[in-house]
């Protein structure tokens, strides 16, 4: 009971929560959060580790914004990086900053989701977001494979392929299993390797740089728009992944907000500074860019050894990426069971690392499975999935504003009024739309029975729940509000612990 006074009351728009009080009247100090999880514990996440895990959920490095160029050509690609982090990247981490901050628990927008429209609404939300991430990250070990084949061709094909796909994807899990302390020292040492190479062609490209090169473009009949903007959302979303670990932030109320805005700023210039150096100072025309460009267009500027280092760092990018994805899908289904949303076995811990293991080995085991899959066209309805929870998750960042006005919001966006901050939301959502409105026919297919299976999940998650058929951490309240303060009670988590 003491636990509760402390989260309802900092649910309930008291901006100053009680302490809770004994038999007697008189004011006692809630128990200490169990270890591990938001308010104490350790492995916590400091800021620099979460700066680059943030920079491994969206990016990775400039690897992949190639089709910018062969789509549309230098000038288009170059306005797209300057302009969409600012038309989306700053949108959604000013209000993942928000609501991580408000909400510091694990499971991130399915918490808001809750909190906002209740259960059904976090559920669904929860399967969105977790088939789009799982998708995104079963690409990786793939990709791993592929880069590997070109210094060794044995790994292109039959069981070597096979063997370095499991190799990859075993050696990360059990990584994370270590905690996400050491995997988040572990995306600074890749961060560093795999970006360093960029620098030093941006610097060796600037002798050679000819700014007219950058006004280079596709004729009008041959622009990919629908690819252009494809590779401009790919390689700038996911910045709401990071808020699944809130609940194993150091300080979640500063360290979010700046490592959002330290990470928006590294991966744009990680962007951009390789774009304008690789069209400024090559003459490789737009049909040139395909993926992996970026690596020709650095044996051009500086030799050889840069183009091999920037292949190397691919790889590693690539490491990084499926490490960080892993991450925020486990801690995702944590959050769920401790809503109530999944059973209570996903939010077991291990008992040394007290990391989710049993979240982490589900997600790495639908990661491997579906690494052997051609899915391009479930890539795109990942795509749309994504899209989807974004929507929700923005309407979800307004409706809390109106409905819950006084919650505690260590970090909030520096907006005045609601209209303000429902503007802010409201470019970002019309770009939301256009993406999910040229996608074809398929992914509308796919994207569907992905969200009936959705619904289907909620309804039998219900079921088993009422026949006692597996075990919840706690039944899945009728209002979201209530759900997300369970949540706190088990995590020992509240807004006012930051």
């Amino acid at each position: 009971m003491a636990a509760t006074a402390v989260v309802e009351g900092a649910h309930s728009g008291d901006a100053s929560p009680k302490p809770p009080k004994n038999a007697a009247g008189e004011a006692t100090a809630p128990p200490p959060p169990p270890p591990g999880v938001a308010g104490g514990g350790k492995n916590k996440l400091s800021l620099v580790p979460l700066i680059f895990l943030i920079f491994f959920e969206v990016a990775g490095g400039p690897y992949g914004a190639e089709p910018a160029v062969k789509s549309a050509g230098p000038l288009f690609a170059l306005i797209g990086f300057l302009v969409f982090p600012f038309v989306w990247a700053v949108p959604e981490s000013l209000v993942t900053a928000e609501l991580s901050t408000a909400m510091p628990g694990n499971g991130g927008f399915v918490l808001w989701a809750d909190a906002a429209f209740g259960p059904f609404a976090g559920s669904l939300m929860g399967t969105w977001k977790y088939v789009s991430g799982a998708i995104n990250g079963a690409a990786f070990p793939a990709l791993c494979a592929d880069y590997l084949a070109r210094v060794a061709p044995a790994v292109s094909g039959g069981a070597p392929r096979v063997a370095a796909i499991v190799v990859f994807n075993a050696s990360l899990t059990a990584l994370n299993l270590t905690g996400l302390s050491v995997v988040g020292w572990t995306a600074v040492a890749l961060g560093v390797a795999s970006l360093s190479p960029f620098v030093l062609m941006t610097g060796a490209a600037l002798p050679r740089i000819r700014p007219a090169r950058w006004r280079g473009t596709v004729g009008a009949g041959d622009r990919d728009w629908k690819l252009f903007f494809n590779t401009l959302f790919w390689n700038l979303n996911y910045w709401d992944s990071a808020s699944t670990m809130a609940g194993e932030v150091e300080r979640p109320g500063t360290t979010f907000p700046a490592a959002l805005l330290s990470a928006v700023a590294m991966t744009s210039l990680g962007y951009l500074l390789p774009l304008l150096a690789a069209t400024g100072a090559t003459d490789a025309a737009p049909a040139d860019w395909g993926n992996g460009f970026f690596a020709d267009a650095a044996g051009m500027i500086a030799g050889p050894w840069l183009k091999y280092w920037i292949e190397v760092g691919a790889v590693l990018s690539s490491i990084g990426l499926y490490s960080a994805t892993l991450s925020s899908a486990a801690f995702q289904l944590l959050g769920m069971a401790d809503l109530g949303l999944l059973p209570s076995a996903f939010s077991l811990r291990a008992p040394f690392f007290n990391t989710p293991w049993v979240s982490i080995l589900a997600t790495s085991a639908i990661a491997l499975a579906m690494s052997f899959s051609s899915f391009d066209t479930i890539v795109a309805s990942a795509n749309f999935l994504y899209s989807l929870g974004m929507l929700l998750e923005f309407a979800a960042f307004v409706w809390l504003r109106a409905k819950s006005p006084a919650m505690p919001r260590p970090y909030a966006v520096p907006l005045p009024g609601a209209k303000a901050n429902a503007a802010l939301c409201l470019v970002p959502s019309a770009f939301l739309v256009f993406v999910m409105a040229i996608a074809g026919w398929r992914v509308y297919a796919i994207s569907a029975v992905f969200t009936v299976a959705g619904v289907a999940v909620y309804f039998f998650m219900a079921l088993c729940r009422d026949r006692g058929w597996l075990k919840f951490s706690a039944p899945a309240p009728a209002d979201g509000g209530g759900g997300v303060a369970m949540m706190y009670r088990r995590q020992g988590s509240t807004a006012s612990e930051v």
